[in-house]
């Protein structure tokens, strides 16, 4: 039987700093398994295709989820999960696949990694978290470094895809807020909630690809493996671990870790595929490291004695 859960959300308790730096630790294994992605689609599965690559990597995992963990969303929580899964992954996956068809690789990435930034001022107008100048401050250098590591001298800049590589930066920023604002309901682990996405994802997916592109004529062992790793290892378990940290994390430093997707990229095409990297681009990991690094941190703020008071004390 599949359960219900009572829609009442308990507050998670704050981690300790020890704690925390294992969990953001944990989590951002979340976006170095999503770095793989591009090399896993253009090495192992049918040209073409990318939006069916999209829904095998949303749809199978989310069903997956749903029988391991035989809970279903209860009131509220329908449409939630509706609105969830479709900005983190049905509106958000067809977006990055159009901008990185319109724009070079290279541009796509910059584009998605100006996520950090947008979560942080949607996290203040949404979820009340604190504007953190130090926060936005290294997304943007996190930004630059990303840029300084995958633009190349033929990068091309057509507003289509432009606008859709911005627009899908902006649904995902949108979901990640409105996840750790409405978090998950008691008795309902990280899995079940990202089966409930993954799967409302995929029924998106879904209808996107048999209105659009239709299914692969031809499935290799190659793509079957592929297809296994982004659906079990880049959805389920990478979702069910990002989801678990935006509920324990300011929802910003948890966003500064997207960074580490097209690093890793840009890493596995170097090693993999003999793309060499050039000065410019080391340097621009090393500030993409940094920002992300620095993104996890709180700085302190000196408190300032008031004028008056201090002439009192004189």
């Amino acid at each position: 039987m599949f359960i219900t859960p009572s829609p009442i959300t308990p507050s998670p308790v704050a981690p300790t700093p020890s704690h925390r730096a294992g969990l953001t630790t944990l989590i951002a294994l979340a976006p170095v398994v999503w770095g793989t992605t591009y090399i896993v689609t253009t090495e192992l599965l049918p040209l073409g295709h990318p939006m069916f690559a999209g829904l095998m990597r949303a749809l199978p995992a989310g069903l997956l989820a749903l029988l391991l963990t035989r809970t279903l969303p209860h009131g509220a929580w329908w449409w939630k999960i509706a609105v969830l899964g479709s900005l983190n992954i049905g509106v958000f996956f067809p977006l990055l696949f159009l901008s990185a068809e319109r724009l070079p690789g290279g541009v796509a990435a910059t584009l998605g990694a100006t996520q950090p930034i947008i979560v942080a001022f949607l996290a203040v107008a949404i979820v009340g978290e604190q504007f953190s100048r130090w926060r936005v401050g290294w997304g943007i250098v996190g930004v630059i470094g990303v840029g300084l590591v995958v633009l190349g001298p033929g990068a091309a800049l057509d507003p289509v895809g432009v606008l859709a590589g911005l627009a899908g930066a902006v649904s995902m920023g949108l979901g990640v807020v409105l996840t750790k604002k409405w978090g998950r309901p008691p008795g309902v682990g990280a899995l079940a909630l990202a089966g409930w996405q993954l799967t409302a994802g995929g029924i998106v997916l879904l209808l996107l690809t048999l209105l659009f592109e239709g299914v692969p004529s031809e499935v290799d062992a190659s793509a079957i493996a592929g297809y296994l790793w982004l659906g079990l290892v880049g959805g389920l378990l990478a979702y069910t671990v990002w989801f678990a940290g935006i509920r324990r994390l300011p929802v910003t430093a948890t966003a500064l870790l997207g960074l580490l997707s097209p690093l890793v990229a840009a890493s596995l095409g170097a090693f993999l595929l003999t793309e060499t990297l050039a000065p410019v681009q080391l340097a621009g990991f090393a500030l993409a490291l940094a920002a992300l690094l620095a993104g996890q941190l709180t700085p302190r703020t000196r408190k300032r004695t008031p004028v008056l008071q201090a002439c009192k004390q004189r």
